[in-house]
């Protein structure tokens, strides 16, 4: 069982940034893929971002390359977003997740499916 809580979220002008948290409890953090999502008003959850477990590998939605940077703490067991240059249509609930990884390590996930555990959420919004 892992618990996820994220933090940082906020309101922010465009151009500004933010950087958001997520802590993770149990003892085996370092077994999970970690991945953000986002969810809109009215829109499906979608992509951000993922590492894989042993921090080696991540992966970026294209819109937002350059832009947003994830990275892990495992012996914090925490995950971080940090997203710079914010625009508007950045807007939404983001969401931490946890996704069990056997293997070297090196796998991340970009898809909702295979991420068992979520946080609650935490909004950003970015003001025009």
């Amino acid at each position: 069982q892992v618990q996820l809580v994220e933090s940082g979220g906020g309101l922010v002008q465009a151009g500004g940034s933010l950087r958001l948290s997520c802590a993770a409890s149990g003892r085996t953090f370092s077994m999970y893929a970690m991945g953000w999502f986002r969810q809109a008003p009215g829109k499906e959850r979608e992509f951000v971002a993922a590492m894989s477990r042993s921090g080696v590998k991540s992966s970026y939605a294209d819109a937002l390359k350059g832009r947003f940077t994830i990275s892990r703490d495992n012996a914090k067991n925490t995950v971080a977003l940090q997203m710079n240059s914010l625009k508007p249509e950045d807007t939404a609930v983001y969401y931490c997740a946890a996704a069990l990884s056997m293997g070297d390590g090196s796998r991340y996930y970009e898809k909702v499916g295979p991420y068992e555990y979520w946080g609650q959420g935490t909004q950003v919004t970015v003001s025009s």
